[in-house]
C-alpha cells in the first residue's frame, strides 16, 4: 500500500508556500493562497495517495483534502 504524501499550504512572510511533509524546502512559492492551493492539489493528485493540508495565516490547520483511496476512511 502506498504511503500518504501530504502537501502543506503555509504562509511565509508575504508569500504562500507548498511544502511536502518532512521536506526542508518548499515545492513551490506563490503570491496568493489561491494559487498555492491550486498547485498543492495538482501535486497531491500526482501521488497514489495524496493529501493537501491548508493552514491559515496564523498557522492553524483550516481544512484538509485527501485524493485517491484513503486507507482509513472515516465511518458514517
Amino acid at each position: 500500500m502506498s504511503k500518504r504524501v501530504s502537501i502543506h499550504v503555509v504562509k511565509n512572510g508575504d508569500v504562500w508556500k507548498n511544502k511536502k511533509a518532512g521536506a526542508e524546502r518548499a515545492s513551490s512559492v506563490h503570491d496568493t493562497k489561491s494559487d498555492a492551493l491550486d498547485r498543492a492539489k495538482e501535486l497531491a493528485k500526482s501521488h497514489p495517495l495524496g493529501q493537501v493540508v491548508v493552514h491559515g495565516q496564523d498557522g492553524k490547520i483550516q481544512t484538509e483534502y485527501t485524493y485517491r483511496k484513503d486507507p482509513f476512511p472515516p465511518e458514517g
